[in-house]
């Protein structure tokens, strides 16, 4: 049996889709809470977020940010402004996943940055690369994670 990491083998979309046999819903009747009636933003947390875009501007211009000084600057606050520290969402930090690919001898293993839960939803997941707080970076790997919450609920 080979182990490999989730980080180094899943990296794409499309990987995450060959692999776990996954394919895209792109309809707009898919997830409408995502997009229908959504709150307004109030001016206090307008605000916060202005600055924290500023901040971030500012730490950037200076090069390329390591993971953690991304997640002090960026992440934290913003799980705050949402209000995803407070119940009814739970926090784990750095979560260890372990896949093991049906039809293969491969195990994938990894962690997961950061993740806010409530019951088996999954509110967010971060996943950061230097200065990249990118669904599309972080998509890859979710999917992979994903799939092993399922796995192991079963």
């Amino acid at each position: 049996m080979q182990t490999l990491a989730v980080t180094e083998t899943i990296t794409t979309i499309a990987e995450a889709e060959k692999r776990f046999g996954l394919s895209r819903n792109e309809s707009q009747d898919s997830f409408t809470e995502w997009h229908n009636q959504l709150p307004e933003i109030n001016p206090n947390d307008r605000t916060n977020l202005e600055i924290l875009w500023k901040r971030y501007l500012y730490h950037r211009s200076g090069g390329h940010l390591l993971e953690s000084t991304v997640m002090l600057l960026l992440v934290s606050p913003l799980l705050t402004v949402a209000g995803l520290y407070d119940p009814p969402f739970r926090i784990k930090a750095e979560e260890s996943v372990q896949i093991t690919i049906a039809d293969s001898e491969e195990t994938l293993q990894g962690r997961i940055d950061l993740l806010v839960l409530q019951d088996r939803l999954w509110v967010i997941v971060l996943e950061s690369k230097k200065t990249i707080l990118s669904v599309w970076s972080a998509l890859p790997q979710t999917l992979a994670y994903l799939m092993a919450s399922t796995k192991r609920r079963k």
